[in-house]
């Protein structure tokens, strides 16, 4: 099975269902980050756009309400039928289930968007080349990506205290090029994969922001055994080991709870570029 296709196994699975069942709570928590992405985008009135890995379509349609025409493509069937159901009777944003590295692309959209949808890309050369197809000339991309595990706390706090039970997937380490949320942590790869596949006048500015995780601990414990890294040891442990570890990450986490609950830091790059 290739990496393409292990991504679409796992996002149609219960991934992709735990993302749509979170969806309203991700937005929200992810909220101080997707803002200045979405202003990055500058958007001007008419212009076609492409939401990579759109999810459960909250930039799709935001977009949508900056004036673009939009469309969101997303390997997860689960989270494109939410997608729909949010857009409603909107005009000018449609869905399709794709994956971005084997679609064709008609060259007359001004912008690919992206948040948090291009770092699992199997052969991201390839898949970035494939995607400028889509751009009429002077076509942008704005996307945004994970920095280092280490500087997202909000994501590797309680996963590095488990983290000993079951090792979870190389692509957590940092300085690690694997498909995965932190594949795109180095500016310098990402600045490669670019120039490589055509684009130009490349911008990579960092974006962080403070996340409001939970509202307490049993909160947090609830939200984390549900997606990150904690989620990916837990469903590997049982018995004694499965309460061991949830007890770990507990102390973890606890070492965080303010009067206002859980709120960990969050670091993103913000990459502009064009053709």
């Amino acid at each position: 099975m290739t990496g393409n296709e292990l991504q679409k196994e796992f996002w149609n699975g219960p991934a992709g269902n735990t993302w749509v069942e979170l969806q309203e709570r991700l937005d929200r928590m992810l909220r101080p980050l997707t803002l200045p992405a979405l202003e990055a985008a500058a958007v001007v009135q008419g212009e076609r756009v492409i939401d990579v890995g759109c999810g459960c379509g909250s930039t799709t349609i935001a977009l949508v309400e900056q004036g673009a025409s939009a469309w969101g493509i997303d390997l997860s069937a689960p989270m494109l039928e939410r997608a729909k159901e949010r857009a409603g009777s909107r005009k000018n944003i449609a869905f399709s289930q794709l994956d971005a590295a084997q679609a064709s692309y008609s060259p007359d959209h001004h912008l690919l968007f992206s948040r948090f949808g291009v770092m699992f890309f199997a052969d991201p050369y390839a898949t970035f080349k494939r995607l400028r197809s889509s751009l009429v000339e002077a076509g942008r991309l704005t996307f945004l990506c994970w920095q280092e595990a280490s500087r997202n706390p909000w994501m590797s706090t309680a996963g590095a205290a488990v983290r000993r039970y079951f090792p979870v997937d190389k692509a957590d380490d940092d300085n690690n090029h694997e498909p995965g949320p932190f594949a795109f942590a180095d500016p310098d790869y990402v600045r490669d994969i670019l120039v490589t596949s055509g684009y130009t006048d490349i911008e990579i500015a960092p974006v962080r922001a403070t996340l409001h995780v939970a509202s307490d601990l049993d909160d947090a414990i609830w939200f984390q055994s549900r997606v990150g890294p904690l989620a990916r040891v837990l469903q590997e442990l049982a018995g004694e080991a499965l309460d061991n570890a949830l007890a770990d990450a507990r102390d973890a986490l606890a070492d965080h709870l303010t009067k206002d609950g859980i709120n960990l830091d969050a670091a993103t790059w913000l990459v502009k570029a064009r053709l």
